[in-house]
């Protein structure tokens, strides 16, 4: 046992007690995409006084949008071993400025929309098991640890807070192909389905009933990143982590003008780039 025990604590020449070469437990990524989508009429849902202040609007205007959360899945195609469907539901807050009776108003929304991508991720045989956080010696023998993981591997979704492509209210009868209220043949997402999480976000109940007269419907632009991981064990060389040579400072006098004039000037934010300074410039013209 003891020599069964040394062989895993290295490979060749190389230990885990070496001062170069340290064993560590990480996510790998097997694939992963990019995508600019765009998705137009997507029904935005108010509140009871956001929908009563859209039915007397006379124009609007899109402020924000902000995603709140997502929620994702991962499944297994059925006749491509090792690739998986990840469908992820987007949820995003938005903020506009409605027009009523010539007084600007602001109306906050919700817009849900899915999206589809199939990456590879590989196959795995096993279920990982991992210590609990409590210190408890025994475990019970009449409970069952729900907490493994199975052999899924798991989607990361990175995207950017959408671009408000466009705004319009809509009267409900021309809701062909935008999100009407449930019961109707779209195929919209009830209000049942949005996670608690969100509609805390959102200060308010949602209005979803089939009474309403309009619409509020956009257009947005997503930019996004898919990656697909599993757990992955390498060997790589590190260098021991020692203490910082730098002090930690704090501002000796409570002015905050003069700490403000000892703050680098922004120039970069100021003048922007030119086409010229851009890396992908230079790539085209080589």
């Amino acid at each position: 046992m003891a020599e069964n025990r040394n062989s895993l604590c290295g490979t060749g020449s190389h230990s885990i007690y070496s001062g170069d070469s340290v064993y560590i437990d990480v996510n790998r990524i097997l694939d992963s995409c990019r995508d600019k989508d765009c998705f137009e009429n997507v029904r935005v849902y108010l509140s009871d006084i956001g929908q009563e202040i859209i039915e007397r609007a006379a124009t609007i205007r899109a402020k924000s949008a902000v995603v709140l959360d997502t929620c994702i899945s991962v499944s297994p195609m059925t006749f491509n071993r090792g690739f998986y469907q990840i469908n992820m539901r987007i949820f995003v807050r938005l903020e506009f400025e409605v027009c009523v009776g010539g007084k600007p108003q602001c109306v906050e929304g919700l817009a849900v929309v899915e999206k589809n991508v199939i990456l590879f991720g590989s196959e795995g045989g096993v279920r990982i098991f991992r210590s609990k956080s409590q210190n408890d010696p025994c475990c019970d023998p009449h409970s069952i640890s729900g907490d493994a993981d199975d052999n899924l591997p798991t989607a990361v979704l990175e995207i950017a807070d959408p671009v408000v492509l466009n705004a319009r209210i809509i009267e409900k009868c021309e809701c062909k192909s935008s999100c009407v209220p449930c019961g109707c043949s779209c195929g919209c997402v009830c209000c049942s389905e949005i996670p608690d999480s969100v509609l805390r976000c959102l200060g308010g109940t949602l209005c979803d009933v089939p009474e309403i007269e309009r619409v509020l419907v956009v257009s947005l632009g997503f930019f996004s990143v898919v990656r697909i991981e599993r757990p992955a064990q390498f060997l790589v060389s590190a260098t021991e982590y020692c203490v910082p040579d730098k002090e930690c400072t704090f501002p000796e006098d409570d002015d905050p003008c003069s700490a403000f004039r000892r703050m680098a000037f922004p120039v970069e934010q100021i003048c922007p780039p030119s086409i010229g300074q851009y890396p992908c410039f230079h790539d085209k013209k080589g």
